[in-house]
């Protein structure tokens, strides 16, 4: 049984390479986002704007206990998730939690090029956007950096690229499965 989670800023690419993480391995693959969403039958910028923060966060923490439960499978996290109760430690229990890493600047540039809008950054563009997410990124690193592997990224643009950190994280991952 195996049980991956991946964590990391919005726009770091935890669906991307968990999709590809979970065909490498021959297992599942859930995006906790997209779990809420088939739930509620909403977006979560809609929740966020229909219950606010505060609830959404509750509504993720018991999605993320249900899938906690789920086995042989990746499981992609919202950047928020491992931020909130004791979400990083109810992952690291049941899993292996796997921060995946890029510099504030690429951040801003993968948000900008994404078709996806994050109510956290709407409204925001160039600097304002890097220098938001360079704080952001600091209250969060607390709880990102408990994870059991931290990966370090820097491009995940091209297939090379991201099949080389695919690559990297089963590397670290076998390492802790042995």
């Amino acid at each position: 049984m195996i049980r991956i989670y991946l964590i990391g800023y919005m726009g770091v690419g935890k669906t991307t390479v968990g999709k590809k993480l979970a065909q490498l391995f021959d297992i599942g693959f859930v995006d906790l986002d997209k779990f809420i969403e088939n739930r509620y039958h909403k977006t979560v910028p809609e929740i966020f704007a229909e219950r606010g923060e505060e609830e959404f966060r509750l509504i993720e923490q018991k999605a993320l206990i249900e899938v906690s439960s789920i086995e042989d499978v990746v499981i992609s996290t919202g950047g928020g998730t491992p931020c909130f109760f004791d979400n990083v430690g109810l992952m690291n229990e049941t899993g292996i939690t796997v921060y995946i890493h890029a510099e504030p600047d690429e951040l801003a540039a993968r948000l900008r090029a994404s078709k996806n809008i994050r109510p956290v950054v709407a409204g925001k563009s160039g600097e304002e956007l890097t220098a938001f997410i360079a704080s952001h990124l600091k209250d969060r690193e607390k709880f990102y950096n408990q994870a059991q592997i931290v990966y370090k990224t820097d491009r995940l643009i091209t297939k090379d690229e991201i099949h080389l950190t695919v690559e990297g994280i089963a590397h670290e991952i076998k390492k802790l499965l042995k």
